[in-house]
């Protein structure tokens, strides 16, 4: 059977190079395909591709979701960097998580575990 080695959503953008600033402002490191209309975002081993609409009603159609170490320090981070947040709220499913809307609609929703009140873990 094969066995896969790693996935990256492709978020479809009106503006590759714009896209690509944006995230940069957000801590990822951003590279443009040299031959224009795609991109590359990285960060801590997380990989997102950025690819131009050839239909602009496909723009704001993809999500993907990062598990990440503390939800609530990724939400003011990206929130401070003037980017479009939804801060995280608990869930019925044990997640504290949040969205990330970036400016051509598509959506990074992120989580991690619910603490215990109790013991902050």
């Amino acid at each position: 059977m094969a066995t896969f080695k790693r996935i990256a959503p492709i978020f479809p953008v009106l503006d590759v190079r714009s896209s690509l600033e944006h995230y940069g402002r957000l801590g990822f490191a951003t590279q443009e395909y040299e031959r224009g209309g795609y991109g590359f975002v990285t960060r801590d081993g997380i990989e997102l591709h950025l690819g131009l609409a050839s239909d602009l009603s496909l723009a704001g159609t993809s999500s993907a979701y990062l598990w990440v170490e503390d939800a609530d320090e990724l939400a003011e981070m990206w929130s401070a960097a003037g980017a479009d947040v939804r801060f995280p709220e608990d869930t019925e499913w044990g997640q504290h998580e949040g969205v990330l809307i970036d400016p051509d609609g598509n959506t990074i929703r992120f989580g991690s575990p619910v603490r215990d009140p109790g013991t902050g873990q």
